[in-house]
């Protein structure tokens, strides 16, 4: 691979930045120019290796914004090669995909490469054979500047990498972006984690846990490609505010078939137009409720009172009531799926009729075996005995119906909790009942009781602190023969059924042997902001690791309040000075609120004529503030935050412990600065 000469370094590595995008819109037009016609079978074929080649354009666009490489690793030896004396080592260039010149050599490798990864781990104390370390500097999509680690000298000492501390703490505008040039040590050990292992991420605010899942969804894709492929990958988030928040940085890796979806997508089988109060939603996400709905569902299943005659020409043959007995306690025994057992029953009644034809010397096939399932006779019996069970049906008589619950909750649940759950105005019919979330989440239980549901290859739950046992259930359930990557922290659990534990939520979630990892270094909150939001972590939750920043910049902090003698107009002014005072600075700006305040702050900034967005709409260069309530703050970042009345984002919330949760997120969403603006006392927690 030839370089053009130049003077200077930063001349050469430019003009390899230049041949390297050459060569990425070669691969793009060599892909375009493809002609199809003449190697696909039928329309079918060419329709699949169409979308293919469609996929495979997009994945190869150049993004002018993105640098295509962002580091440099020269190796000692050539990687993999014997280390003889004298052997020359070979230079690797580390970027986003792979990018190859005409003759197929590489000019950019692909991160996820195995011969990437000591760009992510190599260290003085342990140098992986690579003499040099170049990380490279952009501004926009231009290559600015490098920095060099010589980690195969020892007489250069370790020092903190300036670009990496300016790239961690670059401001930003609109959506999530990736990580890929800043992936630590800790984090690449996750990320290139394998398939056949499920992993659990408690990581504290900022500590990059998300990007690490994201990241860890384009290594799996890259290094089991064909597998997922075919099995699917997944990526669940909280809300679509969170999802359009993330939406962008797979694609920025080339990887566009990764599908992403909340919870409620999962579990969509009936319209959710209705909320449950906090202990209604407790009861109904337990997991005990599996059980009431298994009890449920079989209990159509009954004892067959009579034989079956089936009528065949001029014969008739019988299947006495003892033999059927046996054939459903065998069903029943199987503890197979409700249809998969109600599809095999009429079979199975065939199979015995077939026994007696033989017995009487007849030699009947499997065509004659199918025509007695499909007898008359044969299917009212099985419609009698293991009748077929709408799942959202069986919720409705469950919720509706307070003797039915009564005797299928027996043992299980309270008497209280069967109050709890029971709907005070009986629906008409499934159309017409107002479903609450955790409702469509038990017609989901139902629905895999009576039919197994696809499971993928690889799922990603984020925010999974937030989830309720039977929500667990649902995720769990779409991967049970394939692997999850759950992340979360436990001290940002903000529902009143928010999880205490990841071995009681992996055990929910079918994963109880997944290896549970912690990143305690935070990346991404200034040391000032997390030392003030960590003093809630006594409070809620005990034993927690506390975040240490490794940011060098302490960042901007400040309190500001009249408690008691200000008004809540005084307080609206306040926030919106100090906005203005933070979109005076370069970066995005987030105004977070109690919920309830939220009305107010928007028409105040709507009379000051400042532009705002909401948290699930992309903010501009010229339309930096986001304005977002409490509830949906979570997993979000901005580079600076105004936090207005810490107080009402408390008692906004049911309970103190949930409302300081809440106030946990809402206080660690900044990257570079955080001011906190109050009239009212704020929570004694909060106190040095």
């Amino acid at each position: 691979m030839s370089t053009p000469v130049h003077d200077d370094p930063l001349s050469r590595e430019r003009a390899h930045l230049a041949a390297s995008r050459s060569a990425l819109r070669a691969m793009r037009e060599d892909v375009q120019a493809l002609d199809i016609s003449d190697v696909t079978a039928n329309w079918v074929n060419a329709a699949v290796l169409e979308r293919q080649i469609e996929d495979r354009i997009k994945a190869l666009a150049d993004l002018s914004e993105t640098p295509l490489f962002f580091g440099r690793l020269d190796y000692l030896h050539a990687p993999g090669a014997e280390r003889a004396e004298g052997a020359e080592g070979e230079r690797f260039y580390v970027g986003r995909r792979h990018v190859h010149d005409a003759d197929g050599d590489p000019m950019v490798i692909d991160w996820r490469a195995p011969v990437s990864q000591p760009f992510y781990r190599a260290s003085k104390k342990d140098p992986q054979d690579v003499s040099l370390r170049r990380r490279f500097g952009y501004t926009g999509g231009d290559l600015t500047a490098y920095e060099d680690e010589h980690l195969s000298d020892p007489g250069e000492a370790a020092r903190t990498s300036r670009l990496l501390q300016r790239e961690i703490e670059r401001p930003r505008v609109g959506p999530m972006r990736d990580i890929v040039a800043t992936i630590q040590p800790e984090q690449d050990e996750i990320v290139r984690a394998g398939l056949s292992g499920s992993v659990c991420v408690q990581g504290g605010p900022g500590t990059g846990k998300t990007a690490v899942g994201l990241h860890r969804v384009a290594y799996l894709l890259y290094a089991h490609r064909e597998r997922l492929a075919r099995t699917g990958t997944l990526v669940i988030g909280p809300n679509r505010s969170f999802l359009h928040y993330i939406e962008q940085v797979l694609p920025a890796l080339g990887e566009l078939t990764v599908r992403q979806a909340t919870v409620e997508d999962l579990v969509g089988h009936v319209e959710v137009r209705g909320a449950d109060e906090a202990a209604t939603a407790v009861v109904k996400g337990d997991a005990r409720m599996a059980e009431v709905l298994r009890r449920a569902l079989y209990s159509h299943v009954s004892a067959p009172a009579e034989g079956v005659v089936v009528v065949r020409g001029s014969r008739r043959w019988r299947v006495p009531v003892y033999e059927l007995e046996e054939i459903v306690r065998e069903l029943l025994a199987r503890d197979i799926r409700y249809g998969a057992a109600r599809e095999a029953l009429p079979r199975r009644i065939a199979h015995a009729v077939l026994v007696q034809m033989e017995r009487a010397g007849e030699a009947p096939d499997d065509r004659v075996q199918d025509a007695v399932a499909r007898n008359t006779a044969v299917k009212a019996a099985v419609k009698e005995i293991w009748p077929p069970v709408d799942p959202a049906k069986l919720v409705l008589r469950l919720l509706t119906d307070a003797d039915f619950l009564a005797e299928h909750a027996d043992g299980v649940l309270t008497e209280e909790e069967r109050k709890a759950v029971l709907w005070a105005k009986p629906a008409r019919s499934v159309k017409s009942a107002r479903w609450s979330p955790a409702d469509a989440v038990l017609i989901d239980e139902a629905t895999d009781l009576v039919e197994r549901t696809h499971s993928l290859g690889h799922v990603v739950l984020d925010e999974a602190q937030d989830l309720s046992p039977m929500q667990y259930r649902a995720v769990g359930r779409r991967c049970t023969t394939g692997s999850a990557t759950v992340l979360g922290d436990l001290a940002q659990g903000t529902t009143p059924w928010a999880t205490r534990s990841w071995a009681e939520a992996l055990g929910h979630l079918g994963k109880g042997e997944a290896v549970v990892e912690e990143l305690t270094a935070g990346f991404r909150v200034p040391t000032d902001v997390i030392a003030y939001a960590s003093r809630l972590l006594p409070h809620i939750a005990p034993g927690l690791t506390p975040v240490a920043s490794i940011r060098e910049n302490p960042g901007f902090f400040e309190v500001r309040g009249t408690p008691g003698k200000g008004t809540p107009g005084e307080g609206t002014a306040a926030a919106l000075a100090a906005c203005g005072e933070l979109l005076a600075r370069e970066g995005s700006v987030g105004l977070i609120a109690a919920d309830a305040r939220v009305p107010e702050l928007a028409a105040a900034l709507g009379a000051a004529g400042i532009g705002y967005v909401g948290p699930g709409e992309e903010t501009t260069h010229d339309t930096r503030l986001t304005l977002v309530p409490a509830s949906l703050a979570k997993g979000l970042e901005y580079d600076y935050v105004v936090l207005e009345e810490p107080r009402a984002v408390v008692d906004g919330e049911p309970d103190e412990r949930t409302g300081l949760r809440r106030l946990y997120v809402a206080l660690t969403r900044a990257v570079s600065g955080l001011i906190v603006t109050h009239t009212a006392e704020l929570p004694p927690q909060l106190a040095s």
